[in-house]
């Protein structure tokens, strides 16, 4: 494969560009304003695999948005790599702090990214890191050097649950058939850090509503003699933290792994700054549960935190009213072996359990996943090593993420697939936030990365 950086080199422009036209369709998932984009950019998918070399490519209904299939079958005796990625995006709110227009992509030059980044909602998230695969396709097809079976799943719902997929798994087991699973959609610790994710958190994600007086009252006539919903609310959301930033959920932590000393030091020789941690958060200090570092708390403890909350007036100028209702947002990244149904459960007995009968409490629970962990000694582990390796000139470390992607734990479940987590992304490229990006040589990097894990993948499945 020697011959893979002069093929990046002279197509370089055209993978650059490639990828800004994807970025430009609103793909969000979670707003149905843009159910057609969302099925446009399928389409757009669609197309690019079998311009990269894909023998069938299929555009699978589901309840909800398509899954793009895709599949080359050269040796039905050789390994099967399956890769999952998704092209639903983020909603880009609120798009007023972005500096340049969510779907309107940018390159710019920045601290991380000297060589420039490309800005644009899903640029890293999914969008760009899938389609580095598709690039990877591409010249494997192109240049004769594809040693396996390739195959594609790329969802249109990750970032609303990805329900659908889990309906289409189940129904889809010989067609998803593989030795392992490919994804990148995560990070790694710097461009000149490689490191492989080796661990998830899993995810409960609810919604409460806290109903008060049948209507909106006047504040003059009726306060201090009815309950007002946001302030309940907001005394009840404080009494999930103790003082030592401990959840107070019963049973929260009954299934939480305590990670060994020996563990924990291993997980502490990453590099990590907390001084460059603080400065480029803007903040003067961290915040989290007492005993634990920055690192461990983000990756093997599990979390709450109220995503968003309203209620009551908002706009412009004052109306002094005690509200009807208030709401809140609230996820729960769980480590492994914690369910997160179970969890959705301990959180809606509980939270019923403490508010005052001045109110009424309702909990929807939306989503969630399991956690999930690769081992290290595993064949498709070693072939990503090897891989990064190979491009990076230094081996990978072995990190566990704070992030979630809930259908891996399905995947192992229903396809029997161990996953590998091979991402190229920065914690600084602001995925979910305004102003995400994709630093360009990361994304060539991957391109050029990926085709090395079907080799040594390949290899080391005829060993073993």
């Amino acid at each position: 494969m020697n011959d893979i950086k002069t093929y990046i080199k002279n197509n370089q422009t055209r993978f650059v560009n490639e990828l800004i036209e994807l970025l430009k369709i609103p793909s969000v998932s979670a707003d149905s304003a843009y159910s057609q984009d969302v099925l446009n950019t399928a389409d757009a998918v669609k197309k690019s695999l079998e311009k990269a070399g894909c023998d069938t490519v299929e555009i699978c209904e589901t309840p909800g948005y398509p899954i793009v299939y895709g599949e080359k079958i050269i040796d039905p005796n050789l390994p099967t790599v399956l890769v999952y990625g998704h092209y639903d995006v983020q909603p880009p709110d609120p798009t007023n702090l972005w500096d340049s227009p969510p779907f309107e992509p940018v390159i710019k030059k920045t601290k991380t990214h000297p060589e420039g980044a490309i800005f644009a909602r899903g640029a890293c998230d999914d969008k760009g890191q899938m389609y580095m695969h598709v690039k990877a396709l591409e010249y494997m097809s192109n240049s004769g050097n594809l040693p396996c079976n390739i195959k594609f799943m790329i969802e249109g719902e990750e970032e609303v649950g990805s329900e659908s997929l889990a309906w289409f798994v189940p129904r889809n087991k010989e067609k998803l058939a593989n030795d392992v699973i490919l994804i990148s959609d995560t990070g790694m610790i710097a461009n000149n850090i490689p490191s492989i994710t080796t661990g998830l958190r899993g995810l409960s994600y609810v919604e409460v509503e806290v109903t008060g007086p049948n209507r909106d009252l006047h504040s003059g006539l009726y306060g201090g003699a009815v309950a007002n919903p946001i302030n309940i609310l907001t005394k009840m959301i404080a009494s999930l933290h103790d003082e030592n930033n401990h959840i107070t959920i019963p049973g929260f932590y009954d299934k939480v792994e305590e990670l060994s000393r020996k563990e924990r030091d291993e997980m502490a020789k990453a590099p990590f700054s907390l001084e460059a941690y603080k400065k480029a958060l803007a903040i003067n200090d961290v915040y989290g549960e007492m005993g634990y570092t920055t690192n461990e708390r983000t990756s093997i403890r599990p979390t709450l935190d109220v995503n968003g909350i309203w209620g009551g007036y908002t706009g412009e100028g004052a109306k002094t009213v005690i509200p009807s209702k208030a709401y809140a947002k609230i996820s729960m990244r769980l480590v492994p072996n914690q369910d997160w149904k179970e969890i959705a459960e301990l959180f809606k007995n509980h939270f019923e359990s403490i508010a005052p009968k001045s109110v009424t409490v309702t909990v929807k629970p939306h989503h969630g996943g399991q956690g999930y962990v690769t081992p290290i000694n595993y064949t498709g582990y070693q072939a990503a090593s090897k891989a990064y390796e190979k491009t990076f000139g230094t081996t990978p470390i072995p990190q566990r993420s704070g992030g979630s992607i809930p259908i891996v734990a399905l995947f192992e479940k229903e396809l029997k697939s161990k996953t590998i987590l091979m991402g190229f992304g920065l914690n600084s490229d602001a995925i979910h936030s305004p102003n995400e990006h994709f630093g360009v040589w990361n994304y060539l990097k991957g391109i050029e990365t990926i085709p090395y894990f079907y080799k040594y993948f390949t290899e080391l499945s005829k060993q073993s």
